[in-house]
Parts: structure tokens; sequence; C-alpha cells
């Protein structure tokens, strides 16, 4: 206990307070230390934010150093700002170098300008997703899927080019730049289950689009919960701009929409096809209602 008391006895009370303070400031090295101190703490997050961290830190430290080694003399300190200064020095060049390694197609730097960067996707999470992905491009009046024939094997975003949607013949809509070619048959399939296109695909000018296989996909869901959730959001606002699309082309005799959300919508906008009772029922009441 007596112990206890005298070491705080000589940390409190014997310790030597500053009998007198310097009356010169230190040299503008030190203060430009501190002033690149403050600026560096305040970068952002990402690739450039820590870029722009680490070169105003170790600008920081390396003044440090050299106040310490000319100014003050103090090897110590000057050993502790240098080591800080090396460190951030590397952290530099190897956020640099990351940052230059990540070269894509052009085809990837406009995706990534057009989808991914305004929703906040920071660089490297979308060289994950381009690695797994490749860029084909598709000729006039080739087909990319089949009614009833191609098989859903893949999810594809369409870059360059437009796409028309036929079923039976009939035109449904165009998809155009940075819209999904088959984001409704993707979203009606399980992962562990097979299927087939119910539309037909076809380009209706000379096309280039990113594709993934379905797959290698599921296993970079499985990897990376984030970009699971990213395409989830990605593909449901993909399939309700398409549910719009369609939405808009069909009225009723006085230019009233109909809604997408009832039954058999294919039926009702294709007078050729045959019609379920379900369908009469909802075209007779809609006229009954219009009269």
């Amino acid at each position: 206990m007596e112990k206890n008391s005298s070491l705080w006895k000589s940390l409190v009370t014997e310790h030597p307070l500053c009998a007198a303070w310097k009356q010169e400031a230190e040299g503008a090295i030190h203060h430009l230390a501190s002033i690149l101190f403050v600026v560096g703490f305040m970068g952002g997050s990402g690739f450039f934010g820590l870029l722009y961290v680490f070169s105003l830190l170790g600008l920081g430290f390396l003044c440090s150093a050299v106040w310490a080694w000319v100014d003050v003399c103090a090897a110590d300190m000057f050993s502790w700002n240098f080591v800080l200064f090396v460190i951030c020095f590397m952290k530099f060049v190897h956020i640099a170098y990351q940052v230059h390694s990540i070269t894509f197609a052009r085809e990837f730097h406009v995706l990534y300008s057009s989808l991914f960067k305004p929703l906040g996707i920071p660089l490297p999470v979308f060289r994950t997703i381009a690695l797994s992905s490749e860029v084909v491009t598709l000729e006039k009046e080739h087909c990319y899927a089949m009614q009833g024939k191609t098989s859903i094997d893949r999810l594809s975003v369409l870059v360059s080019g437009r796409i028309r949607v036929t079923v039976d013949g009939e035109f449904l809509h165009y998809i155009s730049p940075f819209q999904f070619l088959d984001s409704p048959e993707w979203d009606s399939l399980r992962p562990t289950e097979e299927g087939t296109f119910q539309v037909t695909l076809t380009a209706d000018t000379d096309c280039r689009y990113v594709s993934w296989r379905r797959k290698k996909l599921y296993l970079l869901f499985a990897q990376h919960r984030y970009i699971s959730r990213l395409f989830s959001v990605l593909i449901g606002s993909d399939i309700a701009d398409k549910l719009y699309a369609l939405n808009d082309r069909v009225y009723t005799g006085k230019k009233h929409h109909y809604d997408i959300r009832l039954p058999n919508y294919y039926q009702m906008s294709s007078p050729d096809l045959s019609r379920s009772p379900l369908t009469d029922q909802f075209r007779n009441s809609r006229q009954h209602c219009n009269k």
C-alpha cells in the first residue's frame, strides 16, 4: 500500500512541471506537419480516399522526422516518424498499384459508369463481378434466345444496340442498353430448377452485351452476399421497368390501361388467341363499366 502511495505521489505531486514555457515557436516544418495531419484525416473511403489519406499522412510524418532531426535533435522521435513515413509510403504504393491493375474492356467501363457507379458500387467489387463475365457480340437479326427452345442458363446486360422481344410472333417491347436481357426468366427459376425462354429475343441492330453463366453467378452470390443483394435489386428494378413498358402498350377502347397484375394479361392483349373464361369475364366487366 505504501509503495502505491509513493508511486502516486511521485507521479502527481513531485513530477516536475513546466517551470517556463519556450518563448520561441517551433519551426515551420513542425506546423506544416500538423496541417498535413489535420487535412489527411479528412479523407474519404474507397481507393482514392485511401490514396488521399496515406499521401498526406506520409508527408506529415516525413515533415515530423525532418523537424526531429534538424530542430529537436531527438533520435527516438526521428526514428518513429521516419518508420511511420515508410509505412504510409508503402501503403500508398500498394493501393496505387491496385488501382492501376484494375483495367477492363471498353464495355465494362461503360457498364460501370452507367449502371454500377451511380449506385456507389466500389471499383474492386465491380472488378469481382466483371471477372466472372464475358463480353459477347450479337449481329443484327440473330437471336439471343428462341421461345420454347433456348434454356435459361445465363444472365446478360445489354451494353449497346437494341433487342426486340416477341412471343408467338407478336411484338412485346424493346430492350435498351443497360437493361437485362433475361431478368424475368432468371427471376422465375430457383437455383436448382431449369427452364426455357417463353419469348424470343432478336437483335434489332448489332449488339454487344455482358453475360454471366448461371452456375458461376450463383457461386459468386454464395461467396459475396453483398453482390447477391446488389443483383437482386438490379433485377427487380429491371423487371418493373419491363412491366411498365408492357402496360404502356395496352389500352381499352377509351384509352384506359389494363392492369398488368391481373391474370391472362397476354391473352387480353392478343385478340387472336384463345381466352379463358376468367379473361372473358374481365373483358365483359370492363365493357359494362365503360358504358
